[in-house]
């Protein structure tokens, strides 16, 4: 199942037992209630708020991990131990890449960081699909650990306005097979 069926179905779900919840407060409404009706309704109803709230809480928390534990985002501060490491600087309108070839089959080291403004440092494979990103940021490096499987010609653009220029900030840089392949 596709998660975008699995997040309709619960969406469903939820919508029914509002529904449901909203039903049995109407058949209710007309009731004349005694004092210990009443407080064993309060009591009833605090108890079903505080089953929501866990309820909602753990899933909160297992959809969080279920969809970004396998997110891939190095630690900051340190080195990756990668084998290539490519320093790339953003600076109004354009990016700055050393080295401009990088080697498929090891992971490679992107250090980005900004001259200026904040830009959206994006990577695109040949095929015109994006591949990673991450934010450029002045006085900041965001590292980004990529490993390229494919050889080839690789865009980079900007994926947040920076300015007049935004719409040509682009460069390219290749991706080559290792020597003797």
């Amino acid at each position: 199942m596709i998660v975008q069926d699995v997040v309709w179905t619960i969406a469903l779900a939820g919508m029914g037992l509002i529904a449901l919840g909203f039903i049995h407060v109407i058949v209710q409404a007309g009731r004349p209630a005694d004092e210990t009706a009443a407080a064993r309704s309060v009591h009833t109803a605090h108890t079903l708020q505080a089953w929501l709230f866990v309820v909602l809480l753990v899933g909160f928390i297992a959809g969080s991990w279920a969809t970004l534990h396998r997110f891939p985002i190095p630690p900051q501060h340190g080195a990756l131990d990668a084998k290539q490491v490519v320093d790339v600087a953003g600076r109004m309108w354009s990016w700055q890449i050393t080295p401009a070839t990088v080697r498929t089959g090891s992971a490679v080291e992107f250090r980005v960081t900004s001259g200026d403004v904040n830009h959206g440092f994006a990577l695109y494979a040949p095929d015109g699909r994006i591949v990673t990103q991450t934010q450029a940021m002045p006085g900041y490096t965001n590292k980004l650990l990529h490993t390229f499987d494919r050889p080839g010609t690789y865009t980079v653009q900007c994926l947040e306005y920076c300015g007049i220029g935004h719409a040509p900030m682009t460069t390219t840089f290749q991706v080559v097979a290792p020597e003797g392949e």
